[in-house]
C-alpha cells in the first residue's frame, strides 16, 4: 500500500538512527582508555622523573617519598575503581583524590619534587570530572594550599608558587569540561533511544491505521454489493412466489449474477484504489447513478455545481461510500423511485445531497441511521466523514428522503 510503504522503514533507517549513539560510545571508550593511559603512564613518568636523575635527601626525600606513595596508591585505586566501576565507591575516591593533591601539592615545591604537582594535576582534573561541583572545588582548593603551604615552608620560587596553582587551575577547568562533555554524550544517547522509540510508535501506528483503512473499504464495498444482490435476490423469491413467474425469476437472476459479477469488479477496484488512489469524485457518482438506473430501472438524476477541485483521496472515498449506501438503502426502502444526486463545491468544502421520494407508510422515528437489514451502514459512514472534519445527515422531511453529506475543503 502507498500509505504503508512511505510509513514504513527503509533499509537503512536503523543504521542512521543508530550511528550516533555508537559514535558517542566509541569516543567515550576512547576518552576512557585515554584516561586509564594518562594516569597509569603518568604515575611512572612521575617516580622515573623524581627519583631517578636529581635525588634527594634527608626531609625532602621523605617527604618527596610519602608523596609519591600516596600518588601511586590513589592512583592505583583510581585505575582498579575505573576498571570496575560496580566497586567504585565515590566518597572514597573524592577523599582520596583530596589526600593526594595536598600531598602531593606540598611535596611539589620541594628541591627535587617538581614532577609530583603531576599528582595534584590528576587529582584536579578528576575532581572536576566528578559530578558534585563542590568537591571538585574543595579538593582544588586544597591542593592550591598544599602548593602555597609548600611555597612557604620551603622558599621556593615565585615560579613555582604561581606557575603551579594556575596549572592547577586549568586542570580543574578541563575537568569540568569532561564532564560537561560527558554528560552532553548521555543526554544524546538517550535522545537518540527516545527517537527511536517514537519512530517506532509512528511505524505501529501507520500500520494499524493502515488495516483499518483497508478493512473499512473492503467492509464497504462488500456491504454496497452483498446489500444489492440481497435486494435482488428478495425480488426473486417474491415473483417466485406470488407470481410463480419463472421467466422473470431467471431475469432476476441473471441481474443477480451480473451483480455479483460487477460486485467481485468493485472490490477489485477497491484494491487498487487502496494503492494507486480512486478516480475523480465527479466521475465515480456518475458511475454509480448509471449502475444504480441499470440494475434498479429506477430514473436517477446527477447533476455537479459550483468550481469542480480535486479532493484529498480519504474524502473522495468517504463521499463515494456514503452515495453507495444511500443508494443501496434507497433500492431497498423505496424501490424504482427517482434518485436525485446533487454535488456542490462551495468556498468551505464540498456538499453531496442524495435524495428520493418516501414510499408509502416511510421510515419511522428512530430510523435516520439505520440501514440494509437494520444494520448501521449510514451510521458507519457519519463516524468516517466526522474523521475528516465531515458530516452526515439522513432524515425525512415534505415527503422525501434525503442524506446529506459535506467534506470540508
Amino acid at each position: 500500500m502507498t500509505r504503508q510503504a512511505a510509513a514504513s522503514p527503509g533499509p537503512l533507517s536503523g543504521t542512521v538512527a543508530s550511528t550516533p549513539r555508537r559514535d558517542s560510545a566509541q569516543t567515550e571508550s576512547m576518552l576512557r582508555a585515554l584516561t586509564l593511559l594518562f594516569r597509569g603512564g603518568g604515575a611512572v613518568l612521575i617516580g622515573v622523573a623524581t627519583f631517578a636523575y636529581s635525588v634527594a635527601s634527608g626531609r625532602d626525600l621523605i617527604i618527596e617519598a610519602v608523596a609519591f606513595a600516596i600518588g601511586a596508591v590513589v592512583v592505583a585505586y583510581w585505575l582498579a575503581a575505573d576498571l570496575h566501576s560496580g566497586h567504585l565507591q565515590p566518597r572514597v575516591l573524592a577523599g582520596a583524590l583530596t589526600v593526594m593533591a595536598a600531598a602531593s601539592g606540598f611535596a611539589s615545591t620541594g628541591a627535587h619534587g617538581g614532577p609530583l604537582i603531576g599528582f595534584a594535576f590528576m587529582a584536579a582534573i578528576g575532581a572536576g570530572a566528578g559530578s558534585s561541583l563542590l568537591t571538585g572545588c574543595v579538593t582544588t582548593a586544597i591542593a592550591l594550599v598544599g602548593v602555597e603551604v609548600g611555597a612557604l615552608v620551603t622558599g621556593t620560587s615565585a615560579k613555582s608558587a604561581l606557575g603551579f596553582p594556575l596549572l592547577l587551575i586549568v586542570a580543574f577547568v578541563s575537568g569540568r569540561n569532561r564532564a560537561a562533555y560527558r554528560r552532553q554524550a548521555e543526554q544524546s544517547a538517550a535522545l537518540v533511544t527516545q527517537m527511536e522509540q517514537l519512530r517506532a510508535e509512528q511505524r505501529r501506528a501507520a500500520v494499524l491505521d493502515e488495516r483499518t483503512r483497508i478493512a473499512r473499504e473492503i467492509h464497504d464495498v462488500l456491504a454496497h454489493s452483498l446489500g444489492a444482490l440481497g435486494i435482488q435476490l428478495q425480488a426473486m423469491r417474491a415473483v417466485l412466489t406470488n407470481d410463480a413467474d419463472t421467466g422473470r425469476a431467471l431475469g432476476l437472476l441473471d441481474q443477480a449474477q451480473r451483480m455479483a459479477k460487477d460486485g467481485l469488479v468493485e472490490t477489485r477496484r477497491a484494491v487498487h484504489a487502496l494503492r494507486a488512489g480512486t478516480a475523480g469524485l465527479d466521475a465515480e457518482l456518475a458511475a454509480l447513478a448509471d449502475t444504480h438506473r441499470s440494475r434498479h430501472h429506477a430514473r436517477v438524476s446527477f447533476g455537479v455545481g459550483g468550481q469542480p477541485r480535486p479532493l484529498p483521496p480519504e474524502a473522495t472515498v468517504a463521499l463515494i461510500r456514503a452515495a453507495q449506501e444511500a443508494l443501496v438503502n434507497t433500492a431497498k426502502h423505496a424501490p424504482a423511485q427517482p434518485v436525485d444526486i446533487g454535488l456542490h463545491y462551495g468556498k468551505g468544502g464540498v456538499q453531496m445531497i442524495i435524495s428520493n421520494p418516501l414510499p408509502p407508510g416511510g421510515p419511522g422515528p428512530g430510523t435516520a441511521f439505520t440501514t440494509v437489514n437494520g444494520g448501521y451502514g449510514l451510521r458507519g459512514m457519519r463516524e468516517r466523514l466526522l474523521l475528516i472534519g465531515g458530516s452526515l445527515s439522513a432524515a425525512s422531511g415534505d415527503g422525501r428522503w434525503t442524506v446529506t453529506a459535506q467534506v470540508p475543503r
